[in-house]
């Protein structure tokens, strides 16, 4: 039933979005037989059948709500015009060990990165300067400013230096359980391949959350404590951190970019202001290179729990097993718990700027949103702040906030991003490479220098999904290679990182 006008997804689905820039006008014939009772905007939905009331409203081949009012075909449908259903229970969610999926490995695939003594590899070189607590933030700036001014210069091969702010460290309840998670955050941030293991942190000397634990035992000498009572004013401070960034630049300006494989790259998948084409363009064409990726032997990242939730079946059905499939589980518990607690669901993740981009609820956004991750079995899930111990596509438990989301896959070790938006976003982390993907063209046009990949010709039906796929891909070597950069490095447009603590402040 596609044509210019429309896009439906499944054969099952009895709506369709409106494709065309100017949407459908009234009097528009869509299908045969099927002809617009009003202007419906681009990306929203149109009725293809009449609904009666208590009908169900089916897209990507799933009920996305009930209509709770008559609908006749033809008509614009409105969130106001569904009642959204319940969550999957998670307690009868039954793990079933299914048939692998045989597919072809990608062999012959490359890329020039940072090889780390560790065995990771960078796609970046960067200087980082951690802390342990949110009291040295300002010190931190400041030296970050004379290094760029007075150090960077001299070192070439070293692309940035950048700090590792955060607001944590101090007044914490340092052994309450949900604590964990920001400290292993911190912790494992200074770990990610593009900092090259040179771990240099900052401290005050009195916070709770002990520098140690961050840089770990092996790298005590690189901790500079602002009380440390041998230093004498804020200069001596200064000149001793400088010294010591110094001996790390050196050592990063040594290393060269080198011929490294595909199982090399970890690669994440997120995305934000996310509209009715995300699910259509965007996120399946990301989730067919995430695909190649995996084949070729590397590993893929998904996260943001409320924007899986809806859709957990399908996720199970994907877990390579059991052990996995209750993992997953446990995370979506345990996020649900959490949500309770403040009083609140995952119907609030849907933003205002969402449902104006076409989707009608979080059932709608989250059939969307998981499409991403491609259809590879899901190797492990990893707990928020901690790091990956495999390779392949892993489930990364976090919240949908782009920031938070993105901090967590940093520490699990990413070291390329992909974005895909509906809406638009000038999101950036300093530490990866965020390709930022556009799931219409629209957007596309008008930040022609925000965008780096546009998928919106799959959604007019230009281009197919497997060939901007495989553009994609071969965009994600050539930018871990350093050959093309993404437009937030170029513009230099970058977030702070943002720490997930679900734990108590004292």
């Amino acid at each position: 039933m596609n044509n210019p006008a429309i896009f439906r997804i499944s054969p099952l689905d009895n709506v369709a979005i409106a494709t065309d820039i100017g949407g459908i006008k009234i009097g528009d014939l869509v299908a045969a037989g099927i002809v617009a009772t009003e202007h419906i905007p681009m990306a929203h939905k149109i009725a293809l059948i009449n609904f009666k009331t208590g009908d169900a409203i089916v897209r990507y081949g799933y009920k996305i709500g009930t209509a709770i009012c008559d609908i006749p075909m033809g008509s614009w449908i409105q969130e106001h015009m569904l009642e959204t259903p319940e969550a999957p229970a998670l307690d009868e969610i039954k793990y079933s060990k299914s048939i692998p999926k045989q597919v072809e490995k990608l062999e012959g695939f490359r890329f020039e990165g940072y090889r780390n003594e560790d065995g990771s590899v960078g796609t970046k070189n960067i200087l980082g300067i951690s802390m342990s607590v949110h009291c040295v933030a300002g010190f931190a700036n400041h030296i970050i400013t004379r290094i760029k001014n007075q150090l960077l210069p001299l070192y070439p091969n070293v692309d940035d230096v950048i700090a590792l702010n955060h607001t944590y460290g101090c007044g914490i309840a340092i052994n309450a359980p949900a604590a964990i998670i920001p400290i292993r955050t911190i912790h494992n941030l200074a770990r990610n391949p593009n900092l090259g293991g040179e771990i240099l942190v900052l401290a005050l000397g009195c916070e709770k959350l002990r520098p140690e634990t961050i840089a770990g035992e092996e790298a005590e000498s690189d901790i500079l404590y602002m009380q440390d009572e041998s230093l004498t004013g804020f200069e001596e401070m200064m000149q001793a951190a400088l010294q010591m960034a110094e001996r790390h630049l050196k050592k990063l300006n040594a290393r060269k970019r080198e011929t490294c494989d595909v199982s090399d790259l970890i690669v994440g998948m997120q995305c934000g202001g996310s509209d009715a084409f995300s699910g259509i363009s965007g996120n399946p064409v990301a989730g067919f290179a995430a695909d190649l990726i995996v084949r070729a032997g590397g590993t893929v990242l998904f996260s943001e729990v409320t924007e899986v939730r809806d859709a957990v079946e399908q996720l199970v059905a994907r877990t390579a097993d059991e052990e996995v499939a209750e993992k997953l589980i446990n995370e979506m518990k345990w996020y649900d718990a959490y949500l309770d607690k403040g009083n609140a669901d995952r119907a609030a993740n849907t933003t205002p700027g969402n449902k104006k981009g076409g989707l009608s609820n979080i059932v709608e956004k989250a059939l969307g949103s998981v499409v991403k991750s491609g259809t590879m079995p899901i190797v492990d899930v990893v707990s928020p702040g901690d790091r990956i111990k495999k390779k392949g596509l892993q489930f990364v438990a976090t919240p949908a906030s782009d920031f938070v989301c993105g901090t967590l896959q940093l520490a699990a070790g990413m070291n390329v991003h992909v974005f895909i938006t509906g809406r638009g976003t000038p999101y950036g982390l300093a530490m990866v490479p965020v390709i930022k993907i556009s799931s219409n063209t629209k957007l596309a046009s008008r930040w022609h220098d925000l965008i780096d990949f546009d998928a919106g010709p799959v959604a007019t039906g230009e281009k197919t999904i497997s060939a901007m796929g495989w553009e994609l891909f071969h965009l994600i070597l050539d930018i871990a290679s350093g050959k093309k950069k993404v437009a937030t490095d170029v513009l230099g447009l970058y977030n702070e990182l943002a720490l997930f603590n679900p734990g108590p402040l004292t």
